[in-house]
């Protein structure tokens, strides 16, 4: 006791004198490592040092803004493959029903496809060991199905109709994360592209849609962001150069920091492909980051027309910091501003987190989600686009050029709680599990099952018994409020699970007021002057 004693008074006397050559940012370091030294080697009880750093961390980003964030070195990989693109797996995509992994898809082309795994598939072992029953972590069983490349894995996979447990050898491969989720034509001049993220391929998966559309006769293009809550500037920025012309402007970037420039603008080169072309975006109020980049460069450039509701605004700038042990801080270190000069990011206090992630909740309840006469802006947050000098507003976040009201009748609390605890997903499993076979014979493609597909009472049955294992509480009055929406994401599901991702945005669109909205601006944009739909 007596040598930490010493070590101590040593310490402080340093400290002493430390001070008085250093400067006051030196300072604070070393009582940051004072503090840390005290604790860990004075305190009555063990301390788990890496929990301390952490938690101080932790603690300095808490009084910033609400985007810096610390992230822990096991968490690092994870965190970053939706934006670069792939990780590394069997490649599948699945559900959890009754602690039991089933197979939702497998990714085409991935090494549990090229094997013979399907859709309805349920793994019950990896490697002899039981994942299924176990009531086993979703985490822990993705950290034991993914590994390196070219490693092997054995499966144990329960298939309807096959007896016992059949078991395939997989050696896991890259697996590509895509971004775009759904792209198709409308009609047959309308095509549709939705973006669920911008990460490292999102431009080149974005190209390679255009491509397949233009093949399909488009000539006028929806953008749907909604719900995107972004990721990398870049991919952004190069979308809004395909539309663009030369030299107008796309984002700026401000900063007072001297980890970053000032200030630094991206401009369009001129080099795109779709300057041309009848645009508009759908945005909603998750769309948010990148999403806003471009979205707001097609608004301030009158280049297209946005329908939907106010965006986010996250117009913070986050550049990674790698800490010595893998860790890493993502640290704000600049602002966005539109092409006008609006600041995409909303109000927010630092260090108070809970009201910055209740805004949305705010904005229901002021009304400005329902109904347009709710919204104001001060004269103050009046901006104007380049070409037209038509009235945009700033105080956070992208107002669209036609708004879209949320219609709350449509989503009643019984719809809300079914979706909260999985019941519908569990429904289409159990009911896919039961008819994949003779859905797959009798509707050859998605347009026949489009056009006579319609949910019936079999499948009520299931997903009531869901709702009576979840303690649902329901009546009559409620369950047929709720039934066409129910009725659309339950056929939009099975859409999914029996051909393709994109099918389930085909059919859940029919209902999707912002889309509705947006198809009948898109028609009606002049071809020959865009502008003049102003």
């Amino acid at each position: 006791m007596k040598r930490v004693y010493s070590f101590i008074i040593a310490m402080l006397i340093a400290c002493g004198s430390f001070a008085q050559n250093t400067s006051i940012s030196e300072l604070q370091l070393r009582k940051i490592q004072q503090a840390e030294y005290y604790i860990s080697h004075g305190y009555v009880d063990d301390v788990n040092e890496e929990e301390l750093v952490d938690a101080a961390i932790k603690g300095m980003l808490g009084q910033l803004d609400p985007h810096s964030t610390y992230i822990k070195a096991k968490d690092v990989e994870r965190t970053n493959e939706s934006l670069n693109g792939s990780f590394e797996g069997i490649g599948v995509q699945f559900q959890m029903i009754d602690d039991t992994l089933v197979v939702v898809q497998p990714v085409s082309g991935g090494p549990c496809e090229k094997q013979g795994i399907i859709a309805g598939d349920r793994i019950v072992t990896v490697n002899d060991t039981a994942i299924a029953g176990v009531k086993m972590s979703r985490d822990e069983i993705m950290t034991r199905l993914r590994g390196p490349k070219g490693s092997k894995v054995k499966l144990g996979v329960i298939r309807q109709g096959v007896d016992g447990i059949n078991t395939f050898n997989i050696i896991r491969d890259k697996i590509p994360v895509y971004t775009i989720d759904a792209s198709y034509m409308v009609d047959k001049q309308l095509g549709y592209i939705r973006i669920s993220s911008f990460g490292a391929t999102t431009y080149d998966e974005f190209m390679a849609a255009i491509e397949k559309l233009k093949r399909g006769g488009m000539s006028r293009l929806i953008i749907d962001l909604q719900s995107n809550g972004g990721g990398y500037m870049q991919p952004a920025v190069r979308l809004s150069n395909e539309f663009l012309q030369k030299d107008e402007i796309i984002v700026s970037q401000k900063g007072n920091s001297g980890l970053m420039q000032a200030e630094q603008k991206y401009k369009a080169d001129g080099s795109g492909m779709l300057k041309d072309i009848p645009l508009v975006i759908l945005v909603d109020s998750y769309s948010a980051s990148a999403s806003e980049i471009l979205t707001g460069a097609i608004q301030d450039n009158d280049r297209g027309i946005v329908v939907g509701r106010r965006t986010f605004g996250k117009g913070l700038v986050q550049r990674p910091f790698e800490l010595v042990d893998g860790s890493m801080i993502r640290l704000t270190t600049s602002h966005y501003y539109t092409p006008s000069g609006r600041c995409i990011q909303k109000p927010y206090e630092k260090g108070d987190s809970k009201s910055y992630e209740g805004d949305i909740e705010s904005r229901l309840n002021s009304g400005e989600l329902t109904n347009v006469d709710s919204i104001h802006f001060e004269d103050s947050l009046k901006y104007q686009t380049t070409h037209l000098k038509r009235t945009v507003y700033g105080g956070g976040g992208i107002m669209p050029d036609v708004y879209v009201p949320l219609d709350t009748t449509q989503y009643t609390k019984f719809h809300r709680e079914l979706s909260a605890k999985g019941c519908i997903n569990n429904t289409v499993m159990r009911y896919l599990d039961q008819n994949r076979k003779k859905l797959e014979k009798r509707y050859k493609n998605l347009e026949t099952y489009k056009k006579n597909f319609e949910i019936k009472d079999d499948i009520y049955e299931l997903l009531l018994a869901e709702a009576d294992k979840a303690k649902i509480k329901y009546d009559d009055e409620m369950l047929e409020t709720s039934k066409p929406m129910i009725n659309n994401v339950l056929k939009a599901l099975i859409a999914r699970d029996i051909y393709e991702n994109a099918a389930y945005y085909e059919i859940s669109n029919t209902t999707n007021s912002i889309f509705i909205k947006g198809v009948e601006v898109a028609k009606s944009i002049d071809p020959v002057n865009i502008m003049n739909h102003f």
